[in-house]
């Protein structure tokens, strides 16, 4: 049974996908080695799935599974998918271009462990001098904006939801990520609303980070999408979509449970996910 899942959501990333898994197969085997790696192929149109397969064989001693979403879904379902699959008890989701670097993981991961929190998630507000390529300046101010609008409509006292760095005690978490309904950019807030409200302990930790061009959010096309589905995370829990998962969380036992799923000998488990099957 790992120790970790590294869950990968990939959408059209054959340029930049080899590498990013080259290094984090090399972290995990120095200082990992009893973990698993899942990248989620958000219904790629490029090479993505080839790309993954073939860097698995060269994962070394580290689990590796392909799961494949068509068609394309957004990043909040790929990353649900990823997370839902985890074996570890501790699961962590990475942006495919590494803007966090993958030797940031015990920053998140450590605090878990030390049974601190349940829940840590990158930062890029809380220390900037820990950015190391900024984003376009009129970029950077954008997400200082929507990052403002989440604190001030969700009344999360963070400073950076958005930065795609997090990891989960899988035992809490579960029940919510299961519950979860925003499929596109929005998830991240969903996640960390619904934690809050069921009273897990989250922490926001300060993370090195560099901008790479290739980003698929558009600050311009997707804020107000944001903003929307802000609100719908707000109403499904006025309506009490969240309530279930939120009472399981308080009834599950504090200490940190392995996850039993059936264990692959292969380096590669290729999984087809309908959209049928990929929502439940």
């Amino acid at each position: 049974m790992p120790s970790l899942s590294i869950i990968i959501p990939a959408y059209n990333e054959a340029t930049r996908l080899g590498k990013s898994l080259h290094t984090v197969f090399d972290y995990l085997n120095h200082e990992r080695p009893d973990s698993e790696v899942i990248v989620v192929d958000d219904g790629s149109t490029d090479e993505t799935p080839r790309i993954a397969e073939e860097s698995f064989t060269r994962s070394g001693n580290i689990r590796a599974e392909l799961i494949r979403v068509q068609p394309n879904r957004g990043k909040g379902h790929a990353v649900r998918a990823g997370l839902l699959a985890a074996r570890a008890p501790i699961a962590l989701f990475s942006d495919a271009d590494l803007s966090t670097p993958i030797t940031e993981t015990p920053k998140l991961v450590g605090p878990i462990e030390r049974d601190e929190c349940d829940v840590a998630f990158g930062s890029r507000a809380l220390d900037r001098e820990l950015i190391g390529v900024h984003q376009p300046w009129r970029r950077e101010q954008g997400g200082r904006v929507i990052n403002l609008i989440v604190r001030m409509a969700t009344r999360l006292p963070f400073w950076d939801t958005q930065c795609g760095f997090k990891a989960f005690r899988m035992n809490r978490c579960r029940p919510l990520i299961e519950a979860a309904q925003i499929e596109r950019f929005g998830f991240d807030v969903e996640y960390l609303y619904v934690a809050h409200l069921a009273g897990l302990r989250l922490q926001e930790i300060a993370v090195r980070w560099d901008h790479n061009d290739g980003s698929k959010l558009s600050v311009m096309r997707d804020t107000p999408r944001l903003l929307n589905e802000i609100r719908s995370v707000r109403e499904l829990a006025r309506r009490g979509v969240y309530d279930e998962a939120i009472k399981t969380v308080h009834a599950a036992p504090s200490e940190t449970r392995e996850h039993s799923q059936a264990s692959s000998n292969t380096h590669s488990n290729n999984k087809e996910v309908s959209p049928e099957l990929a929502n439940t």
